[in-house]
């Protein structure tokens, strides 16, 4: 067993963030699945509770206790195993790439989670047309402003601060990825479609992709 366990949900953004993570670092961990659609929702399980009483995924057990929410997870995993680091050593430039990915994980995700698409068809009795176009407006305002962050700085390499990945790559493409699910292409956005290309030919998130995942369905 390893140090390491991720609960997880493949086709979660906020796991394949940890994935990604996890993944470029190089750290060995136990995936173990939590199903977020399956019987009303394994995270509503009295067990999964338990373990993280938001009912969220991804879940992170380490070897100093349980860590919850993917942005402090990857801030742990940067302090905890600093290499290869995912955060530049300047302090500017580290805010830059710490923007970026709020940008993603705090504005445009919690949009399009389940729990929010479900209380529009249940609660506010929105219609499927108007449940579709709810995330698709929010992920293009969001990827819009990103798409113009990207455009302010130098182009010195593949990725969204540089030549090798960072924070704001490790976010990036799990939002791409979700903006597909929802009828949105990420090629509407030239740079961040480059980024994305760039990000797809490593390994590392390649391994990391939901498809690979054990809990996958196809």
């Amino acid at each position: 067993m390893s140090a390491l366990r991720l609960y997880s949900y493949w086709r979660s953004s906020a796991s394949y963030r940890v994935r990604i993570a996890l993944e470029l670092k190089g750290l060995d961990y136990d995936y173990l699945p939590v199903h977020l659609v399956q019987d009303g929702g394994v995270q509503y399980s009295a067990a999964y509770r338990e373990i993280n009483p938001q009912s969220r995924v991804p879940t992170l057990e380490t070897p100093a206790g349980v860590l919850t929410q993917s942005m402090a997870i990857m801030e742990w995993l940067e302090e905890a195993y600093p290499q290869p680091a995912l955060l530049p050593g300047d302090a500017y430039a580290r805010a830059q790439v710490r923007g970026l990915a709020q940008l993603l994980v705090a504005d445009i995700q919690p949009l399009q989670n389940l729990s929010v698409t479900a209380y529009l068809r249940e609660t506010v009795h929105a219609d499927e047309a108007a449940v579709r176009l709810w995330p698709q407006h929010w992920i293009a305002r969001g990827l819009g402003a990103f798409e113009a962050l990207l455009a302010r700085r130098p182009h010195s390499g593949d990725f969204c601060l540089g030549a090798t990945p960072t924070l704001a790559d490790v976010c990036l493409v799990p939002q791409c990825y979700s903006s597909r699910r929802f009828g949105l292409d990420p090629a509407a956005w030239p740079r961040i479609a480059r980024i994305e290309q760039a990000c797809a030919a490593l390994p590392a998130f390649q391994r990391a992709a939901p498809e690979q995942q054990p809990d996958a369905v196809s």
